[in-house]
């Protein structure tokens, strides 16, 4: 995707957004769901995590794997409890099960076990016996508190809206982009560039002093680059740059992040031709950021980016993204079905991929 055009610094604000609440209604956690009540807390860079839910009892063992070197925590029976990657702060852990569908674009049904989420510090060995990781752990082990895939359904066609305590919506139905005056269907019909803070209509002052004033005609819009900064960065509190460039984090578009330094590359970007297609995406973990080359107009630039969600309920590696065929995040089937499996649109294209 095209880099970020540059706009003026404007004066920084206080960024709010309630990170906690029940899912959209097409996530099925219990029958109750719908009846309870969204907690309201302020969104920081550094997380500051407190309070305890209990952890799985009984008898638990740590063992390191390789490709990529992790950390795996299981019961004494040998059942997978959480997942930690080295050089990674995206945490998978096992949870209880949750279906989440998109009936307006797809019959694919995503049926899992898995909760991704974001720890404070990047994951090393040995951090089990640290009091961060282990703080950490106690509170969000059995936690059904939103996660990152609970947040990506936020935005999905339909989506309810949801306002902080600001009255700023950070959650509900999103567009992909506005309507590109020269694009036609199936060719840019609409416009790039639409970062979280135009989706959320308010200027954002990054931790490198840079602000960002929102376009009035990109208010409710992200494209694939900013759902993701939507999700892991104003959302889950995952450190955001102003640019591919400018401040420490996050870049903002699909080839700033793929090729940057954050986080953990579990496919490596070996090019960007069908050749360079990865023979094998067996690694690839529920939660990690997925890039395509679809654009030959972009050159060597990698041009769309994803979350893999795991399996849907007819097996297939499932992702959502945000694009302009559906105008929003989506895993449908307009435009390419959103499958890493086969020889699909999406998994021919598919180049590489990163656990943040």
């Amino acid at each position: 995707m095209p880099p970020k055009k540059k706009r003026p610094a404007l004066h920084a604000v206080t960024v709010l957004a309630l990170l906690a609440g029940s899912t959209y209604l097409t996530v099925e956690l219990r029958k109750d769901e719908e009846a309870r009540t969204p907690k309201v807390q302020a969104v920081t860079d550094v997380p500051g995590l407190h309070n305890s839910t209990g952890q799985e009892g009984g008898k638990q063992k740590w063992e390191r794997l390789k490709h990529p070197d992790r950390s795996v925590l299981r019961t004494e029976g040998g059942k997978v409890l959480a997942t930690f990657t080295d050089g990674a702060r995206t945490a998978t852990l096992t949870g209880p099960g949750r279906t989440f569908t998109e009936p307006t674009h797809t019959k694919s049904r995503v049926v899992t076990n898995d909760w991704v989420r974001l720890m404070p510090e990047t994951w090393r060995e040995g951090a089990e016996k640290e009091k961060w990781f282990k703080d950490w752990y106690k509170e969000f082990s059995g936690s059904e508190e939103d996660d990152i895939f609970a947040m990506a359904f936020q935005y999905v066609e339909g989506a309810p809206v949801k306002k902080d305590d600001e009255g700023i919506s950070y959650a509900g139905d999103a567009n992909f982009g506005p309507l590109n005056p020269n694009g036609s269907s199936g060719n840019d019909l609409r416009l790039e560039e639409s970062d979280f803070f135009d989706y959320l209509g308010i200027p954002y002052t990054f931790r490198d002093g840079t602000t960002i004033q929102p376009e009035t005609m990109r208010a409710r819009s992200m494209d694939c680059s900013g759902f993701i900064r939507t999700v892991f960065g104003y959302r889950a509190r995952y450190p955001l740059m102003a640019s591919d460039q400018a401040g420490d984090g996050l870049p903002r578009t699909a080839n700033g992040m793929a090729r940057g330094k954050v986080g953990t590359d579990v496919i490596k970007l070996k090019g960007v031709t069908a050749a360079d297609r990865p023979k094998s995406i067996d690694v690839v973990q529920p939660g990690d950021l997925v890039f395509f080359k679809l654009d030959n107009r972009t050159k060597d630039r990698l041009d769309h980016v994803g979350i893999f969600l795991g399996h849907d309920a007819d097996g297939h590696k499932i992702f959502i993204s945000s694009r302009e065929e559906v105008n929003g995040p989506t895993i449908g089937d307009k435009g390419g079905t959103s499958r890493l499996d086969g020889n699909g649109y999406y998994a021919s294209t598919l180049r590489s991929a990163k656990r943040l």
